[in-house]
């Protein structure tokens, strides 16, 4: 997998990575452009060197089932991120809600590093704390995304992770961007407006 989201960057070929596909695309990240040989997730690694995926701390081991983050969640387009293709995908809305399901998260310690290099976590949880979507500004489209857009796309309105990925590797995305119209709604599930 590290591979796979290694070559997408590296060749400018669509990438779209789900809750583990967006922290193997961190990691590659971490390895091949931060210099960081040993980054890994201690979901896959009992202790690497740069743990650049966590357990989440609030989560437990021996107590399953509930322990980990479920739901709708809120994510929160950070400042600076207008120019994100995802965003814009979403209708420049400043916050949406996505289910999640997942007990391990980008590292906060790496993030100042990661993003120094150049990967930009445009989209963190409301308290700014958890990073939910990440994108390279210069890609025709590599999106990590720690929700699962899955469970709320439908035929008639696919999510906007999903459309942005098929429209990238149709060579249409920017067709697409340019047809949105523009106009900021105060929440979007899914495409729409809970305003």
């Amino acid at each position: 997998m590290i591979a796979a989201a290694k070559w997408a960057r590296t060749k400018g070929k669509p990438y779209l990575g789900i809750c583990l596909g967006m922290q193997i695309a961190v990691i590659e990240y971490a390895r091949n452009v931060c210099g960081l040989k040993n980054a890994h997730s201690t979901e896959l690694h009992e202790q690497p060197e740069h743990s650049i995926v966590i357990f989440m701390p609030e989560g437990s081991k021996t107590h399953l089932g509930g322990t980990m983050r479920l739901g709708i969640r809120s994510t929160v387009f950070q400042p600076g991120s207008e120019w994100s293709k995802l965003r814009q995908l979403y209708g420049e809305a400043p916050e949406i809600l996505e289910r999640h399901r997942h007990r391990y998260e980008v590292n906060p310690e790496y993030i100042d590093r990661l993003e120094a290099a150049g990967l930009n976590f445009v989209g963190k949880d409301d308290k700014a704390e958890r990073m939910e979507v990440v994108e390279l500004k210069d890609h025709p489209w590599f999106v990590g995304v720690q929700f699962h857009p899955e469970y709320m796309s439908r035929v008639l309105d696919p999510s906007k992770p999903y459309f942005g990925f098929v429209a990238a590797c149709a060579g249409k995305l920017d067709e697409v961007l340019a047809g949105i119209p523009r106009g900021v709604p105060k929440v979007l599930v899914n495409g729409h407006s809970t305003a």
